[in-house]
Order: C-alpha cells, then structure tokens, then sequence
C-alpha cells in the first residue's frame, strides 16, 4: 500500500509539471520554443539540407588545399575562442571561417614508423596520396632514411605536379621556409627533410629542385620565408642575413635566368605592394631569410612583409587569369612554431589570421568550381582544460563558477595553492614570462622550467607568456590524436567521416582530374 501510494503521487507530480511546461502540438516545450539555440540549430539544419555537391571526376576546376601546421582540434577550438573575444563576444558561440563550409571530418594522421608524427611524412601522405616514413618527403617508405641512391628510385609525384602536367596553374605559399616539410612535400623528393640547401653528392637539395623543376612549366606562384636557402654564403640579402648554400650557386639568379622578363623576384612588403595581377607570369617572393614572422610580431619587420591572408589573396588573383584552372596549397605554417615554443599567444594568433586567409579564398572563388580543403598535418600537446565561466578570456587564468553557477571574483586555485592557465601543455619548456616580447623563438635559447610557477601576479594574456608543461622537455612536441578536416566545392562530400590522411590526395585528384580514369 506504501509503494502504491508513493507510485501515485509521483506520477501526479510529473503529470502535473508536465501540463505546466505548456507541451506544444508538435511535442516541444514552451522552454524550446523560445529558445536561440534550438532556433539556430532549426536554420542550421534546414541550411546543411539544401547543399547539393558534384563528387563527379573533374568537376573541380581549381583545387586549394589549407594546411594548418600543428592546428590540432582544440587549437582550432581555442582559435575560434580568441577570434571571438576579439570581436567582443564571449568567443565559445563563433565559427571560423573555415568551421562554416558544409562537410568536415576527421583525419588520422600517424607516419609509417611512428606513432606521433612529423610534418615531412604528413605532408608527403596528403600530397602523394602514400603514407611514408617521418622525415620523408616525396619518398615511399622503403628506403632508409637518408639514403641518397636509394631514394632516387622510389620518388612519389605530387598533386601539384599532376596540376602542372595538365595544364593547370600552381602555387605554394607559407609563412615558413619555402623548402620546410610541409611547402616542399608540394614539389621535392628527398628522404631527409633537412636537406634544404645542401644534399649529399648525387642527389638534389631541396631549394634546387624548386628552382629546377622538371614538370611542366614550374610552379607559377611562390610565397614564403627561407632566402638563405636560395643564396650563396658570400651574398648578403636586403636584411643584412648571409646566404647558406656552399656550393656557390645563386638560385634567385637562376630562377630569374630561367624566366627572364616573365619572371618577378620580390623580398618586401614594398616589392609586394607593386604586384601587377594583370602582368606578372612567374612570381618568387622570399621574404625572409628563414620563416616568416609570426602575424603579432608581423609590424617589427623593418623590410616589411604581407600576412598569409595578403598573400593568398595574390596567389589566386594570379592563378585565376589560368583558363585550365589552378592548384594552390597555403600553409599556416607558424601555428606549429608557436606551440613547438610552448606559446599559445603567438600559435592562436596566427590560427586566427589563417582562417582569414581562409575567408579570403571562400570570397574569391566560386564554390561550384573550386575545392576548398582545410586540414592539418598534425597535433600537438596544447590542452584547454579547467571549469573556467563562460567567456573568460582564453590565455587568462582560470576563473570558475559558485555553487549559484555565477563567475568567481578570484581565479580558481590548484591543489598547491597557485592559480592556473585554461590552456596549457603536455610537455615543453614550460613557464616564461617575457612581457609583451612577440617573437616566440628567442625562448629557444632560454633555460626550461620543470614544475609548477607561482603566476599570480603574471598577465598570462600577454605576447610573451610562456604557459607550463607537465613534462619538462627542450621543447614542446607534435600529439598525435586525429586533426580536423573542413571542405567546400566540388568533391567535398568525400571527406565527410574518419579517413586515413593520405586519402585527401585521391579526393583533390579525383575532384580535380588530376588522374587518367581507373
């Protein structure tokens, strides 16, 4: 009888709460129907419904493929965040440019031989469409690494060379040395990625083969960092910086002898500034003597020097005067110099300006006949973790909620009594206090800090704030959990779900025409 009665009473109670929760006749509560969320979430759907893609072979004229180096998931997350702060919202609502485009999906990233992966094996699998070995780029897997002969055998063509061979415009453009992993997987075949300027007898180092290039007419569109690569060691460039090569050679030279009057060679932002889109055939732009600067420590650059959305948006200018269409890789190629330093200021910044560069290719070009793949080559150790409330600032100190859900006056303390960062690293050098220093590198010639630091009194918000590592390390690492992938266009369809990385080649040549019919 006991049971009973409780039983009744508690089916009374629902029964009631339920009548007063206004039940519509389509079944939602009164709570759904005014709600922002579900609204937005209805206009979503209905927007994702009315997509319609061509995965038919070559219905992509130009393919673009975005590659984030080191833009993991949660840098993507933490990016969206500090664009959105930026802008005055509380930043965990906003999408990146690229978070809008109709299909994403997931990408597993591990090289042949290792767990963790490096930029050179990443970057040749989505290039090549074959997974291969860390350090590889352009090379299967079946040689050692740093066997000259043997590698000379076992070269793997690229996207961009396919592109040349039919005809197509390319281009390459990266805020890194032109001839570092991710650029070079594009055009070169060596089985050690620091070959940049200087190979063992018998082989090609890797600025020479850009210069070089067999296939078609050469890569049209060159942007980037790394002129010492390009230089003999007794030329000084613009900026004072010697060369690196000892073989002599002057690779702008040759490059500039190779196409004369149709060719244009720039270094600064005054060389960029004069680009005319209608005239200019082949363009080389090295704007540094190694990487380019981070976007926050952009202004310091006394030659100056265009951001990757600038440049991007020259690049396709350019490629677009090519009736056959084009092929383009743009590489965020600083994300990962920033982490790799254990500074997620500089790291998210230039994510930020990388989803700009984004939005400038989504506005340039048509999604009815270009493929726009956004992806990266890798993870790494970055970590957004902590109860911080909702729209606190994301390099700041954790500052949770009370037991009435409302946001504490104080930041949140650790077990040891200290306050903590939301995000941080799984290893590295750990905590520095720079100030307002926004040149990430020079903490490579700094000491590393094992264990906790007391950064009350730090402003963790600024350029130059180093967040701690658990692990103390020389420097941070790559991680090696899947990385996002985005796409608009023709093809895009293809690279809904989880796929193995070397499979964005097959959809861009596919989508592109890159390949004769199976």
């Amino acid at each position: 009888m006991i049971r009973t009665s409780i039983g009744a009473a508690l089916a009374a109670a629902l029964t009631a709460a339920t009548l007063s929760a206004s039940v519509s006749a389509e079944g939602l509560s009164a709570s759904q129907r005014n709600s922002h969320w579900f609204s937005e979430a209805q206009d979503r759907l209905q927007q994702a419904a009315q997509v319609k893609i061509n995965n038919k072979r070559g219905a992509a004229k130009n393919v673009i493929l975005f590659i984030g180096d080191g833009m993991g998931i949660s840098t993507v997350t933490a990016a969206r965040i500090l664009a959105g702060q930026q802008q005055g919202l509380s930043g965990e609502e906003y999408l990146l440019s690229f978070e809008k485009m109709p299909f994403a999906g997931l990408i597993k990233t591990y090289n042949t031989n290792q767990q963790t992966p490096d930029s050179a094996g990443t970057a040749s699998a989505l290039m090549s469409g074959v997974k291969t070995k860390a350090g590889f780029i352009g090379v299967d897997e079946s040689v050692t690494r740093g066997d000259c002969k043997a590698s000379l055998e076992h070269p793997l063509t690229t996207a961009l060379e396919l592109a040349e061979g039919r005809g197509k415009a390319t281009g390459i453009i990266s805020t890194a040395r032109i001839t570092h992993a991710t650029p070079a997987a594009t055009f070169a075949k060596v089985p050690e990625r620091d070959w940049e300027y200087k190979a063992p007898q018998g082989c090609v180092d890797i600025a020479a083969q850009l210069v070089a290039m067999p296939v078609g007419d050469g890569i049209d569109v060159i942007m980037g960092g790394g002129r010492r690569g390009f230089l003999p060691a007794d030329v000084t460039d613009l900026e004072g910086a010697a060369g690196k090569r000892e073989d002599g050679r002057n690779l702008v030279s040759e490059w500039q002898n190779r196409y004369g009057k149709n060719g244009v060679y720039i270094e600064d932002r005054a060389g960029f500034d004069k680009i005319d889109s209608k005239t200019t055939g082949k363009l080389l732009g090295l704007f540094q003597p190694s990487h380019m600067r981070y976007e926050s420590d952009r202004g310091n650059d006394k030659a100056g020097e265009p951001s990757l959305s600038e440049m991007t948006a020259k690049g396709i200018e350019l490629l677009n005067r090519d009736r056959d269409g084009y092929f383009l890789m743009v590489e965020g190629g600083r994300i990962d110099h920033g982490h790799h330093a254990g500074n997620a200021y500089n790291a998210l910044h230039d994510a930020v300006e990388f989803a700009k560069a984004v939005q400038v290719a989504m506005d340039k070009t048509d999604a009815k006949d270009t493929l726009i793949i956004v992806t990266a080559d890798h993870s790494h150790t970055f970590t957004i973790a902590g109860y911080p409330t909702r729209g606190n600032p994301i390099l700041g100190k954790v500052v949770s909620n009370d037991a009435r859900g409302e946001p504490m006056k104080t930041p949140q303390l650790a077990a040891d009594g200290k306050p903590y960062t939301t995000v941080g690293y799984a290893n590295g050098q750990g905590f520095a206090d720079l100030g307002e220093e926004t040149n990430s590198d020079i903490r490579e010639d700094a000491h590393t800090h094992a264990g906790r630091a007391d950064i009350t009194k730090v402003n963790t918000q600024n350029p130059g704030y180093f967040q701690e590592a658990m692990v103390p390390t020389s420097g941070e690492t790559h991680g090696g959990e899947d990385v996002g992938i985005w796409a608009r266009g023709p093809g895009s369809q293809l690279l809904s779900g989880t796929h193995e990385q070397n499979y964005v080649f097959h959809v861009m040549a596919h989508a592109g025409g890159l390949l004769p019919r199976r």
